[in-house]
């Protein structure tokens, strides 16, 4: 569990920095969570109904029929007018009139050289009348609301507010956007409408309008927006009633101290805390804007009119290109802003609207731990495929969460950030994991690149699982390998050609142990000891090492030949050099094997004792391998024949053992058969002391092994008999050799 310690305390610390980041809520944060937003306007935007709201445009053909921007009031008067005769509930104009008509006779004149005009005439377009006056016459008794524009200084008196606000719980003004002051239209517009209403339209970090404040702060005045007030004129209600968090008396859990909701009349609106609401975004209708030529043509009134303006909400405004009220919106990157206005008037009318509670930021917060934490526990313990698979699971529920909100109750829930945080998480942990995996991977190499081949090594690399350290008893073949005579093999050499030496006979031997899957134990001189079955599992085990041993009697004679004549090249005698090997399968104890300071992987066992002796008894018996009874029986298909019973110092019962001559080719021969009968016939007669039996199945034996392969060992067993059928073996003599 060490191990997994570091990864897990530097996930905790990603963890946490990315829970506290979100707290903070930096810009770039919010802009993505806008973005996750937008997406979900543009896949579900709000559904279009036939709500009582129509936008009168200003748009460029009304500017061609009309004459360009601004419009004489006098037009804008008459445009009044058509509204009200066509039974419009409120009419909005979703713009400011802050100078006089400059078109109106009495301004007009003041431009016009004075040396071209009688003073009758000037007296005259004087007495004419005022467009703006004809404006004001227009709206006044006409529910006409028009728009203010909040400013970051105070030119003059704040605007007032001409109806009548009410708290239900503390007062909304702290909350609220705030501004040093406003502009208004002309004192004597201004005095003449029903109401005015701010036109702010703030925008977000990226720009795009999302959320519209229903009131406004300037200086110490509270004013409704733009749409807002033209909805109370539309009912003719006299007061907007606003509600704090704390207007039941105390604290709701997870809600931030400011509005909750503000009521127009009949309608009550959710807000945020600081009183806007948020937009969601309907495609655009044809039939919501009127172009303004139409109520301006000459002629008879068009009778489709009525129907499409009796009992709606107006607002008036512009589409023009060359007017520059455009906003970028989720939907449509420049948007009119009558129409974000109609857009918010709609909203309120439907309920229909979005929300981002108070709660989300702790939520989204809470969802980023419950995703992060269990990625960071257990990416470690399961790896990083599992652990990807789990977190993808997550995040998908977190976007399927947040998308089914989004669509069944209006709810603006941010998976994207939880999700972008929990990939990096995941990518911090994976690195820390695939560090230590590999530096895991580096010791396994390091610890068995000289034991195993490198197929082996790269098993055990990819996955250290298979390898148990500290030790483990399990079924193995041991070999013991090394030259006769080697003492005075080595007499004969310098130190430097005895170092070549050996590592020209190490190499190759090493490099068959290896390919048919051994493990090297160690080098003592110019002996060998391998094991098979660990760490990597080996269900054929002793047959691959006596193979082993086949091929290392093969290499030795190719070996032989090369120094051969290498030393006839250098006018040398070349001296032979044999092996013994002892090949023995039992139960063994492998694991690391040593002290603190330094330790091996090793193995253990009365086992390992046996292939010992069992190697040593190769230059008694004139055998090349010596093979314990349980490596013949796990590879019966080879060329084994017994050669004694022996009694092995530290073991109760007598150890059978048997030579290896060659593999299943061999041992499927007629001459092999043969040989292996006549064997078998021998010890038994041997051992019921039989001597004339033993001496003629030896006899046929040898005659069997033209070869020689056994004749050592037929010369011993034939100085044997001869000694017993001469001298009677003692009592108690069962025919077991000592060891």
């Amino acid at each position: 569990m060490k191990k997994h310690l570091m990864p897990i305390a530097i996930g905790m610390v990603a963890l946490t920095v990315a829970m506290l980041f979100r707290a903070l809520d930096p810009k770039p944060i919010e802009a993505l969570r806008l973005i996750v937003f937008d997406t979900y306007q543009r896949m579900a935007p709000r559904q279009d109904e036939d709500l009582p709201v129509r936008i009168v445009d200003i748009d460029d053909v009304s500017l061609a029929r009309h004459g360009q921007w601004p419009w004489p009031r006098t037009l804008l008067a008459t445009l009044v007018d058509q509204l009200v005769a066509e039974g419009a509930a409120s009419i909005g104009f979703a713009m400011i009139f802050p100078e006089p008509d400059r078109s109106s006779p009495v301004h007009a004149v003041e431009a016009w050289p004075r040396d071209l005009l009688s003073p009758a005439f000037l007296e005259t377009a004087r007495s004419l009348p005022d467009h703006d006056a004809a404006f004001a016459r227009a709206i006044s008794g006409a529910p006409v609301v028009l728009g203010l524009s909040a400013t970051a200084t105070a030119d003059g008196p704040a605007p007032a507010f001409t109806g009548g606000l009410a708290f239900a719980g503390s007062d909304p003004a702290p909350f609220l956007p705030r501004f040093a002051g406003g502009l208004t239209s002309l004192p004597a517009i201004d005095a003449a409408a029903w109401g005015r209403g701010s036109l702010l339209l703030p925008k977000d970090v990226d720009g795009s309008v999302r959320r519209v404040p229903l009131l406004v702060r300037i200086g110490d005045e509270i004013l409704p927006s733009f749409s807002a007030e033209a909805l109370r004129a539309a009912q003719n209600a006299s007061t907007i009633v606003t509600r704090t968090a704390d207007a039941s008396g105390g604290r709701t859990f997870g809600t931030r101290p400011g509005l909750t909701d503000i009521r127009i009349g009949g309608f009550t609106v959710p807000t945020t805390a600081t009183g806007e609401f948020w937009l969601h975004y309907a495609p655009p209708r044809s039939d919501r804007t009127i172009p303004a030529w139409r109520l301006l043509e000459p002629g008879p009134r068009d009778p489709s009119l009525a129907t499409l303006l009796a009992g709606q909400v107006v607002l008036i405004g512009t589409s023009a290109a060359g007017l520059g009220d455009h906003h970028r919106t989720p939907l449509d990157p420049a948007a009119p802003g009558v129409a974000i206005h109609a857009e918010a008037l709609e909203q309120m009318i439907s309920g229909s609207f979005l929300r981002r509670p108070d709660w989300a930021d702790g939520a989204e917060i809470l969802s980023l731990a419950a995703v992060g934490l269990p990625l960071i526990l257990l990416m470690p313990l399961v790896g990083a495929l599992p652990a990807a698979i789990l977190g993808g699971l997550l995040a998908a529920g977190a976007v399927a969460g947040s998308w089914l909100a989004f669509i069944e109750g209006g709810l603006l829930l941010d998976p994207l950030y939880p999700t972008l945080a929990v990939l990096l998480i995941y990518l911090i942990v994976s690195l820390l994991v695939y560090r230590r995996t590999e530096r895991e991977r580096g010791q396994v190499r390091a610890a068995f690149g000289r034991y195993l081949s490198p197929q082996l090594v790269e098993r055990l690399a990819d996955d250290p699982r298979l390898l148990r350290l500290g030790g483990e008893k399990r079924e193995l073949t041991l070999l013991f390998t090394d030259i006769r005579g080697f003492t005075g093999i080595a007499e004969g050499m310098a130190p430097e050609a005895l170092t070549r030496f050996i590592n020209r006979f190490l190499t190759p031997m090493t490099g068959i142990i290896m390919d048919h899957g051994g493990t090297i134990d160690k080098y003592m001189g110019d002996a060998i000891m391998a094991f098979w079955n660990a760490p990597l599992d080996d269900p054929d085990h002793a047959r691959n090492a006596a193979l082993a041993a086949l091929a290392m009697r093969t290499r030795l004679t190719e070996l032989n030949a090369v120094w051969a004549d290498e030393a006839e090249r250098r006018g040398a005698q070349a001296v032979p050099i044999r092996i013994g090997i002892g090949l023995n399968t039992g139960d063994g104890v492998v694991g690391n094997v040593g002290s603190d300071q330094r330790f091996d992987y090793s193995v253990l066992g009365d086992a390992v004792n046996l292939a010992s002796r069992l190697e040593g008894l190769t230059k008694n018996y004139g055998l090349e391998t010596v093979v314990g009874e349980r490596t013949r029986e796990a590879a019966p298909d080879l060329a084994f024949v017994e050669i004694d019973l022996i009694r092995v110092r530290g073991r109760s019962a007598p150890a059978r053992v048997y030579a290896l001559l060659g593999d299943a080719g061999l041992a499927a021969s007629g001459g092999f058969l043969t040989l292996a009968e006549a064997q078998d016939d021998m010890l038994r007669a041997f051992r019921h002391r039989d001597w004339q039996a033993a001496s003629a199945a030896l006899d046929r034996a040898r005659d069997a092994d033209p070869e020689g392969r056994l004749a050592e060992l037929h010369d011993l067993y034939g100085r044997r008999i001869a000694e017993l059928d001469r001298m009677a073996p003692p009592d108690g003599w069962d025919g077991v050799a000592d060891g």
